[in-house]
Protein backbone atom coordinates (compact mmCIF):
# COMPACT_ATOMS: atom_id res chain seq x y z
CA UNK A 1 0.00 0.00 0.00
CA UNK A 2 1.61 3.15 -1.04
CA UNK A 3 1.73 6.42 1.00
CA UNK A 4 -0.53 9.00 0.05
CA UNK A 5 1.34 12.01 -1.03
CA UNK A 6 0.95 15.08 0.63
CA UNK A 7 -0.98 17.64 -0.26
CA UNK A 8 0.69 20.54 -2.09
CA UNK A 9 -0.30 24.13 0.00
CA UNK A 10 -2.33 26.71 -1.76
CA UNK A 11 -0.18 29.32 -2.91
CA UNK A 12 -0.95 32.83 -0.98
CA UNK A 13 -1.30 36.10 -2.35
CA UNK A 14 0.53 37.79 -5.06
CA UNK A 15 2.95 40.81 -3.90
CA UNK A 16 1.06 43.52 -4.80
CA UNK A 17 -2.19 41.88 -3.08
CA UNK A 18 -0.15 41.46 -0.06
CA UNK A 19 0.92 44.92 -0.08
CA UNK A 20 -2.48 46.05 -0.92
CA UNK A 21 -3.53 44.70 2.27
CA UNK A 22 -0.89 46.94 4.59
CA UNK A 23 -2.33 49.95 5.57
CA UNK A 24 1.09 51.71 5.84
CA UNK A 25 1.23 51.30 1.95
CA UNK A 26 -2.09 53.64 1.47
CA UNK A 27 -0.30 56.19 3.31
CA UNK A 28 2.57 55.96 1.64
CA UNK A 29 0.82 56.05 -2.42
CA UNK A 30 -1.45 58.78 -0.65
CA UNK A 31 1.84 60.77 -0.92
CA UNK A 32 3.62 59.82 -4.03
CA UNK A 33 1.97 61.28 -7.01
CA UNK A 34 2.12 58.81 -9.54
CA UNK A 35 0.50 55.74 -7.09
CA UNK A 36 -1.36 58.31 -6.30
CA UNK A 37 -3.64 58.78 -9.06
CA UNK A 38 -3.62 54.58 -9.08
CA UNK A 39 -5.01 54.35 -5.80
CA UNK A 40 -7.73 56.99 -6.14
CA UNK A 41 -8.54 54.76 -9.59
CA UNK A 42 -8.84 51.22 -7.19
CA UNK A 43 -10.22 53.81 -4.85
CA UNK A 44 -13.01 54.25 -7.08
CA UNK A 45 -13.75 51.33 -8.71
CA UNK A 46 -14.15 49.86 -5.57
CA UNK A 47 -16.56 51.78 -4.66
CA UNK A 48 -18.50 51.44 -7.72
CA UNK A 49 -18.77 48.01 -6.88
CA UNK A 50 -20.09 48.94 -3.32
CA UNK A 51 -22.67 51.15 -4.67
CA UNK A 52 -23.80 49.35 -7.92
CA UNK A 53 -26.94 47.57 -6.61
CA UNK A 54 -28.05 51.73 -5.83
CA UNK A 55 -26.93 52.76 -8.98
CA UNK A 56 -29.01 49.91 -10.72
CA UNK A 57 -31.98 51.27 -8.56
CA UNK A 58 -31.60 54.93 -9.16
CA UNK A 59 -31.51 53.70 -13.31
CA UNK A 60 -34.94 51.71 -12.92
CA UNK A 61 -37.14 54.71 -10.97
CA UNK A 62 -35.68 56.90 -13.74
CA UNK A 63 -36.87 54.30 -16.58
CA UNK A 64 -40.63 53.29 -14.38
CA UNK A 65 -40.99 57.24 -14.11
CA UNK A 66 -40.20 57.94 -17.84
CA UNK A 67 -37.72 60.56 -16.85
CA UNK A 68 -35.39 60.18 -19.70
CA UNK A 69 -38.10 59.47 -22.30
CA UNK A 70 -39.73 63.11 -20.82
CA UNK A 71 -36.87 64.91 -21.71
CA UNK A 72 -36.47 63.23 -25.04
CA UNK A 73 -39.24 65.60 -26.06
CA UNK A 74 -37.91 68.78 -24.40
CA UNK A 75 -35.74 69.79 -21.67
CA UNK A 76 -38.06 70.71 -18.48
CA UNK A 77 -37.35 72.01 -15.00
CA UNK A 78 -36.94 69.50 -11.35
CA UNK A 79 -40.50 71.27 -10.45
CA UNK A 80 -42.15 70.16 -14.01
CA UNK A 81 -40.66 67.06 -13.69
CA UNK A 82 -42.09 66.43 -10.29
CA UNK A 83 -45.24 66.98 -11.09
CA UNK A 84 -45.32 64.66 -13.92
CA UNK A 85 -44.31 61.54 -11.94
CA UNK A 86 -46.22 62.80 -8.76
CA UNK A 87 -43.02 63.57 -6.55
CA UNK A 88 -41.96 66.52 -4.02
CA UNK A 89 -39.60 68.87 -6.14
CA UNK A 90 -37.01 67.75 -3.43
CA UNK A 91 -36.57 64.24 -3.68
CA UNK A 92 -37.09 64.39 -7.60
CA UNK A 93 -33.32 66.90 -7.02
CA UNK A 94 -32.14 64.02 -5.55
CA UNK A 95 -32.97 61.47 -8.25
CA UNK A 96 -32.18 64.11 -11.01
CA UNK A 97 -29.06 64.26 -9.75
CA UNK A 98 -28.32 60.94 -9.64
CA UNK A 99 -28.86 60.38 -13.02
CA UNK A 100 -27.05 63.44 -13.29
CA UNK A 101 -24.23 61.39 -11.59
CA UNK A 102 -24.61 58.17 -14.13
CA UNK A 103 -24.29 61.13 -17.11
CA UNK A 104 -27.10 60.12 -18.55
CA UNK A 105 -29.11 63.57 -18.46
CA UNK A 106 -27.33 67.11 -17.34
CA UNK A 107 -28.63 70.73 -16.10
CA UNK A 108 -28.08 73.69 -17.92
CA UNK A 109 -29.46 76.78 -15.92
CA UNK A 110 -32.96 75.36 -14.68
CA UNK A 111 -33.37 72.81 -17.10
CA UNK A 112 -32.60 69.04 -17.18
CA UNK A 113 -31.53 67.63 -20.32
CA UNK A 114 -30.62 64.80 -22.20
CA UNK A 115 -26.62 63.88 -21.94
CA UNK A 116 -25.45 61.66 -25.77
CA UNK A 117 -25.51 58.58 -23.31
CA UNK A 118 -29.44 59.17 -21.86
CA UNK A 119 -30.31 59.35 -25.05
CA UNK A 120 -28.27 56.22 -26.48
CA UNK A 121 -29.93 53.99 -23.58
CA UNK A 122 -33.36 55.04 -25.34
CA UNK A 123 -32.10 54.58 -28.49
CA UNK A 124 -30.88 50.99 -28.19
CA UNK A 125 -33.51 48.61 -28.67
CA UNK A 126 -35.13 46.92 -25.64
CA UNK A 127 -32.35 48.15 -23.14
CA UNK A 128 -34.85 50.15 -20.85
CA UNK A 129 -37.50 46.98 -20.91
CA UNK A 130 -34.66 44.70 -19.89
CA UNK A 131 -34.30 47.53 -17.17
CA UNK A 132 -38.07 47.19 -16.27
CA UNK A 133 -37.96 43.21 -15.90
CA UNK A 134 -34.77 42.98 -13.34
CA UNK A 135 -37.09 43.77 -10.35
CA UNK A 136 -37.58 40.25 -10.63
CA UNK A 137 -33.80 39.52 -10.66
CA UNK A 138 -33.11 41.94 -7.94
CA UNK A 139 -36.18 39.91 -5.61
CA UNK A 140 -34.26 36.81 -6.42
CA UNK A 141 -30.82 38.49 -5.18
CA UNK A 142 -32.79 39.72 -2.16
CA UNK A 143 -31.04 37.18 0.11
CA UNK A 144 -27.71 36.51 -2.21
CA UNK A 145 -26.22 34.03 -0.01
CA UNK A 146 -29.65 31.90 0.33
CA UNK A 147 -29.30 32.28 -3.74
CA UNK A 148 -25.55 31.21 -4.44
CA UNK A 149 -26.57 28.35 -2.11
CA UNK A 150 -29.37 26.99 -4.44
CA UNK A 151 -31.58 27.64 -1.17
CA UNK A 152 -33.93 29.71 -2.97
CA UNK A 153 -36.74 28.98 -5.60
CA UNK A 154 -35.96 31.81 -7.98
CA UNK A 155 -38.88 33.62 -10.15
CA UNK A 156 -36.50 34.68 -12.51
CA UNK A 157 -37.24 30.96 -13.85
CA UNK A 158 -41.21 31.63 -14.29
CA UNK A 159 -40.63 34.72 -16.37
CA UNK A 160 -39.01 32.84 -19.05
CA UNK A 161 -40.89 29.12 -19.23
CA UNK A 162 -39.63 28.94 -22.55
CA UNK A 163 -36.61 27.34 -21.26
CA UNK A 164 -38.81 24.55 -19.97
CA UNK A 165 -39.73 23.13 -23.03
CA UNK A 166 -42.52 22.80 -25.00
CA UNK A 167 -44.98 22.38 -21.93
CA UNK A 168 -43.80 25.37 -20.22
CA UNK A 169 -44.08 27.89 -22.92
CA UNK A 170 -48.11 26.94 -23.18
CA UNK A 171 -48.95 30.81 -21.87
CA UNK A 172 -49.55 32.71 -24.97
CA UNK A 173 -49.01 35.80 -22.85
CA UNK A 174 -45.57 34.70 -21.51
CA UNK A 175 -44.73 33.55 -24.55
CA UNK A 176 -45.39 36.73 -26.93
CA UNK A 177 -43.58 38.93 -23.42
CA UNK A 178 -40.81 36.68 -24.06
CA UNK A 179 -40.81 36.75 -27.68
CA UNK A 180 -40.93 41.30 -27.83
CA UNK A 181 -38.24 41.45 -25.15
CA UNK A 182 -36.07 39.00 -27.17
CA UNK A 183 -36.77 40.57 -30.61
CA UNK A 184 -36.32 44.20 -28.93
CA UNK A 185 -33.08 43.53 -28.26
CA UNK A 186 -31.99 40.70 -30.77
CA UNK A 187 -30.77 43.84 -33.77
CA UNK A 188 -27.55 44.69 -32.01
CA UNK A 189 -27.11 40.96 -31.60
CA UNK A 190 -27.74 40.72 -35.42
CA UNK A 191 -25.64 43.60 -36.48
CA UNK A 192 -22.66 41.97 -34.38
CA UNK A 193 -22.82 38.66 -35.62
CA UNK A 194 -23.40 39.62 -39.45
CA UNK A 195 -19.77 41.29 -38.85
CA UNK A 196 -18.18 38.37 -36.93
CA UNK A 197 -19.23 35.55 -39.08
CA UNK A 198 -19.49 35.31 -43.00
CA UNK A 199 -22.48 34.24 -44.54
CA UNK A 200 -21.31 34.28 -48.03
CA UNK A 201 -22.08 30.61 -49.79
CA UNK A 202 -24.69 30.00 -47.66
CA UNK A 203 -27.94 28.86 -49.38
CA UNK A 204 -30.37 28.15 -46.81
CA UNK A 205 -30.11 28.99 -43.00
CA UNK A 206 -32.44 28.17 -40.01
CA UNK A 207 -32.50 29.77 -37.15
CA UNK A 208 -33.26 27.51 -34.04
CA UNK A 209 -35.42 29.15 -31.28
CA UNK A 210 -35.57 32.04 -33.63
CA UNK A 211 -38.40 33.60 -32.38
CA UNK A 212 -40.60 36.38 -34.21
CA UNK A 213 -37.57 36.08 -36.98
CA UNK A 214 -35.55 39.67 -35.96
CA UNK A 215 -32.39 37.89 -36.74
CA UNK A 216 -33.31 36.55 -39.90
CA UNK A 217 -34.57 39.22 -40.72
CA UNK A 218 -31.15 40.88 -40.49
CA UNK A 219 -29.46 37.72 -42.39
CA UNK A 220 -32.52 38.48 -45.26
CA UNK A 221 -31.47 41.98 -45.81
CA UNK A 222 -27.45 41.69 -45.61
CA UNK A 223 -28.28 38.64 -47.83
CA UNK A 224 -30.60 38.65 -50.27
CA UNK A 225 -29.88 35.69 -51.43
CA UNK A 226 -30.22 33.00 -48.99
CA UNK A 227 -33.28 31.13 -48.27
CA UNK A 228 -34.73 31.17 -44.55
CA UNK A 229 -36.53 29.03 -42.14
CA UNK A 230 -37.39 29.90 -38.48
CA UNK A 231 -37.53 26.74 -35.68
CA UNK A 232 -39.45 27.26 -32.85
CA UNK A 233 -41.86 26.25 -30.12
CA UNK A 234 -45.92 26.36 -31.35
CA UNK A 235 -46.72 29.70 -28.68
CA UNK A 236 -43.64 31.06 -30.13
CA UNK A 237 -43.93 31.20 -33.75
CA UNK A 238 -48.12 32.20 -33.07
CA UNK A 239 -46.30 35.53 -32.97
CA UNK A 240 -45.12 35.48 -36.06
CA UNK A 241 -48.34 33.93 -37.49
CA UNK A 242 -50.96 36.43 -35.81
CA UNK A 243 -48.65 39.30 -37.98
CA UNK A 244 -49.24 37.11 -41.38
CA UNK A 245 -52.98 38.06 -40.86
CA UNK A 246 -52.74 41.81 -40.91
CA UNK A 247 -49.74 42.51 -43.42
CA UNK A 248 -51.96 39.56 -45.67
CA UNK A 249 -48.61 37.50 -46.70
CA UNK A 250 -48.94 33.81 -46.89
CA UNK A 251 -48.42 30.99 -44.51
CA UNK A 252 -44.98 31.00 -45.61
CA UNK A 253 -43.95 33.99 -44.68
CA UNK A 254 -42.72 35.50 -41.25
CA UNK A 255 -44.91 38.07 -40.78
CA UNK A 256 -43.10 41.48 -39.28
CA UNK A 257 -42.77 44.65 -40.07
CA UNK A 258 -38.95 43.85 -40.83
CA UNK A 259 -39.42 41.21 -42.83
CA UNK A 260 -42.11 42.46 -45.32
CA UNK A 261 -40.13 45.58 -45.41
CA UNK A 262 -37.18 43.66 -46.63
CA UNK A 263 -39.06 41.87 -49.22
CA UNK A 264 -38.73 38.35 -47.71
CA UNK A 265 -42.36 36.80 -47.67
CA UNK A 266 -41.43 34.57 -50.53
CA UNK A 267 -38.08 33.48 -48.40
CA UNK A 268 -38.98 32.86 -45.23
CA UNK A 269 -40.53 29.06 -43.75
CA UNK A 270 -42.18 28.48 -40.35
CA UNK A 271 -41.36 24.97 -38.46
CA UNK A 272 -43.27 25.26 -35.40
CA UNK A 273 -41.22 22.66 -32.98
CA UNK A 274 -39.38 21.93 -30.23
CA UNK A 275 -35.71 21.38 -30.26
CA UNK A 276 -35.95 19.29 -26.94
CA UNK A 277 -38.35 16.72 -28.84
CA UNK A 278 -38.60 17.33 -32.00
CA UNK A 279 -35.68 16.47 -34.67
CA UNK A 280 -34.84 19.38 -36.54
CA UNK A 281 -35.51 19.83 -40.37
CA UNK A 282 -33.29 18.64 -42.98
CA UNK A 283 -32.55 21.05 -45.76
CA UNK A 284 -30.47 23.49 -44.44
CA UNK A 285 -27.19 24.00 -45.09
CA UNK A 286 -26.23 26.33 -41.99
CA UNK A 287 -28.01 26.47 -38.93
CA UNK A 288 -28.08 29.65 -36.24
CA UNK A 289 -28.41 29.37 -32.35
CA UNK A 290 -28.51 32.71 -31.51
CA UNK A 291 -28.66 33.03 -27.83
CA UNK A 292 -29.83 29.95 -27.30
CA UNK A 293 -26.87 27.73 -25.60
CA UNK A 294 -26.75 29.92 -22.73
CA UNK A 295 -30.16 29.07 -21.57
CA UNK A 296 -30.18 25.59 -21.35
CA UNK A 297 -27.97 23.06 -19.30
CA UNK A 298 -25.19 20.96 -20.79
CA UNK A 299 -27.15 18.09 -21.43
CA UNK A 300 -29.71 19.92 -22.95
CA UNK A 301 -27.58 21.98 -25.12
CA UNK A 302 -24.96 18.07 -25.98
CA UNK A 303 -28.14 16.71 -26.91
CA UNK A 304 -29.17 19.90 -29.10
CA UNK A 305 -26.07 20.43 -30.89
CA UNK A 306 -26.27 16.62 -31.70
CA UNK A 307 -29.39 17.34 -33.16
CA UNK A 308 -27.94 20.17 -35.33
CA UNK A 309 -25.18 17.17 -36.58
CA UNK A 310 -28.01 15.48 -37.57
CA UNK A 311 -30.13 18.15 -39.56
CA UNK A 312 -26.80 19.32 -41.65
CA UNK A 313 -25.48 17.89 -44.70
CA UNK A 314 -21.73 17.73 -45.15
CA UNK A 315 -19.58 20.58 -45.10
CA UNK A 316 -22.55 22.39 -43.50
CA UNK A 317 -22.32 25.05 -41.16
CA UNK A 318 -23.23 25.68 -37.06
CA UNK A 319 -23.56 29.74 -36.32
CA UNK A 320 -23.39 30.12 -32.21
CA UNK A 321 -23.92 33.90 -30.82
CA UNK A 322 -24.55 34.88 -27.94
CA UNK A 323 -22.84 36.79 -24.92
CA UNK A 324 -19.85 34.08 -23.49
CA UNK A 325 -17.83 33.96 -20.20
CA UNK A 326 -14.50 35.33 -20.17
CA UNK A 327 -13.14 32.50 -19.22
CA UNK A 328 -9.70 32.71 -17.84
CA UNK A 329 -10.02 36.62 -18.42
CA UNK A 330 -13.19 36.79 -16.54
CA UNK A 331 -15.73 39.77 -18.46
CA UNK A 332 -17.28 42.08 -15.99
CA UNK A 333 -20.74 41.96 -17.87
CA UNK A 334 -20.70 38.57 -18.71
CA UNK A 335 -19.19 36.74 -15.91
CA UNK A 336 -20.97 38.80 -13.64
CA UNK A 337 -24.98 40.12 -15.09
CA UNK A 338 -25.13 37.09 -17.56
CA UNK A 339 -23.68 34.39 -15.55
CA UNK A 340 -25.79 35.06 -12.26
CA UNK A 341 -28.48 35.72 -14.26
CA UNK A 342 -28.55 32.52 -16.02
CA UNK A 343 -28.37 30.69 -12.75
CA UNK A 344 -31.77 32.17 -11.68
CA UNK A 345 -33.42 30.72 -14.45
CA UNK A 346 -32.07 27.66 -13.10
CA UNK A 347 -31.56 25.92 -16.51
CA UNK A 348 -28.97 27.70 -18.80
CA UNK A 349 -25.23 29.18 -17.77
CA UNK A 350 -22.22 31.60 -19.29
CA UNK A 351 -19.95 29.58 -21.34
CA UNK A 352 -16.71 30.76 -22.91
CA UNK A 353 -16.39 30.35 -26.33
CA UNK A 354 -14.00 27.96 -25.23
CA UNK A 355 -16.41 25.09 -23.42
CA UNK A 356 -18.54 25.61 -26.41
CA UNK A 357 -15.81 25.05 -29.17
CA UNK A 358 -15.48 22.09 -26.59
CA UNK A 359 -18.81 20.95 -26.98
CA UNK A 360 -19.38 21.21 -30.62
CA UNK A 361 -15.94 19.57 -30.80
CA UNK A 362 -17.46 16.54 -28.92
CA UNK A 363 -20.85 16.65 -30.71
CA UNK A 364 -18.59 16.01 -33.82
CA UNK A 365 -18.10 19.28 -35.47
CA UNK A 366 -15.04 20.01 -37.13
CA UNK A 367 -13.23 23.35 -37.98
CA UNK A 368 -14.08 24.84 -35.06
CA UNK A 369 -13.36 28.71 -35.01
CA UNK A 370 -14.23 31.30 -32.06
CA UNK A 371 -14.77 34.96 -32.84
CA UNK A 372 -14.75 37.20 -30.02
CA UNK A 373 -16.70 40.30 -30.30
CA UNK A 374 -15.86 43.96 -29.80
CA UNK A 375 -18.90 44.18 -27.30
CA UNK A 376 -18.87 40.78 -25.34
CA UNK A 377 -21.98 42.04 -23.63
CA UNK A 378 -23.96 41.98 -27.06
CA UNK A 379 -22.51 39.07 -28.01
CA UNK A 380 -19.28 36.81 -29.33
CA UNK A 381 -19.86 33.76 -31.71
CA UNK A 382 -18.59 30.22 -32.41
CA UNK A 383 -18.42 28.55 -35.76
CA UNK A 384 -18.13 25.18 -37.19
CA UNK A 385 -18.74 22.49 -39.93
CA UNK A 386 -19.49 19.08 -40.03
CA UNK A 387 -17.05 17.02 -42.23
Amino acid sequence: MTEAAPRRKAPGPGLAARLAMQPWFHRFCARMPGLRRIAKGEGEALFEIVSGFVRSQALLALVELRVLHRLAERGADTATLAQGCAMTPERMAILLQAGAALKLIRRRGDLWRLTPRGAAFLTVPGLAAMVQHHPVLYHDLSDPVAFFRGETQPELAGFWPYVFGAGGAEDPELAARYSALMADSQGLVAEDTLRLVDFRGITQLMDVGGGTGAFLAAVGRAHPKIALTLFDLPAVVAGAEARLTSTGLTSTGLASADLASADLAGRVTIWPGSFRDDPLPQGADAISLIRVLYDHADETVAALLASVLAALPRGGRLIISEPMSGGLRPDPATDVYFAIYTLAMQTGRSRSAAEIAEMCRIAGFQAIKTHPGHRPYVTSAVTAQRD
